[in-house]
């Protein structure tokens, strides 16, 4: 058995207490609420990003790259490495060009 399908399995067992205790009283339902979305396995996909595409939604913005990297929490660096496809953006990065990708740069100011 891989670890991958070891976790998943583990997973579903502690899904499956958490369920349990919920019902029974043990546990309360906002300690309930706190299992992650992780663990649901309901977290929406993150789409990478082009280069080309990066830099559209910065332009759609009107933001200079200084700008754009101030509200995603980035040196400006960062965000010309982008923006040139020398880096990848990971992590809360890549989440929030995701945001902004999907519902323009105002769900995030």
């Amino acid at each position: 058995m891989t670890k991958q399908k070891k976790q998943r399995r583990l997973t579903k067992v502690l899904l499956e207490i958490a369920d349990g205790m919920r019902r029974s009283g043990i546990m309360t339902k906002a300690d309930h609420e706190k299992i992650t979305k992780r663990h649901l396995g309901r977290i929406a996909a993150v789409q990478l990003l082009s280069p080309a595409e990066i830099r559209s939604m910065r332009e759609r913005a009107k933001m200079s790259q200084s700008v754009f990297a101030h509200h995603l929490n980035v040196t400006t660096g960062y965000v010309s490495q982008l923006e040139r496809g020398a880096k990848h953006p990971t992590g809360a990065a890549l989440a929030l060009l995701n945001v902004i990708q999907r519902k323009g740069i105002e769900a995030i100011l």
